[in-house]
């Protein structure tokens, strides 16, 4: 018998797409004695891992020379939101390699996709507006 027949995992829906070299801003829900609060966590994801608890996803970020490395799991009613920030452009599944680097080694080419997606119809809507005067 497998496990996943007995136990099928809720995903969080505030979970968007994401992938490795994604730029993303994790909101938690932080309890304080009896008051809770929204804790944002901004950092690149460097590892995606699926199974059959739904999975997870790893986000380092860099704070005062320090790197720190966060687990989220996809199934958490813990996390709020995530909100993408940037897509990265990158080769690799797992980017471990990113704990030895550090300043502008670290950086990440930007995946410009949308980017050009959403610049076509504007461009589209200039010609027409030229060629209509």
């Amino acid at each position: 018998m497998d496990v996943r027949e007995f136990v099928r995992p809720k995903m969080n829906p505030n979970i968007p797409q994401i992938s490795p070299g994604d730029t993303v801003k994790v909101g938690l829900k932080a309890m304080e004695g009896d008051k809770e609060r929204l804790q944002h966590f901004q950092g690149v994801v460097i590892k995606m891992r699926k199974g059959v608890d739904g999975g997870s996803f790893m986000v380092r970020r860099v704070s005062y020379g320090i790197g720190v490395e966060r687990t989220f799991p996809f199934q958490s009613p813990s996390v709020q939101n995530v909100e993408v920030l940037r897509h990265g452009k990158v080769r690799r599944a797992k980017l471990y390699y990113m704990r030895r680097l550090s300043a502008k080694r670290a950086r990440l080419k930007e995946r410009r996709e949308k980017a050009i997606e959403q610049a076509m119809p504007q461009q589209e809507e200039e010609e027409e507006e030229q060629t209509s005067e």
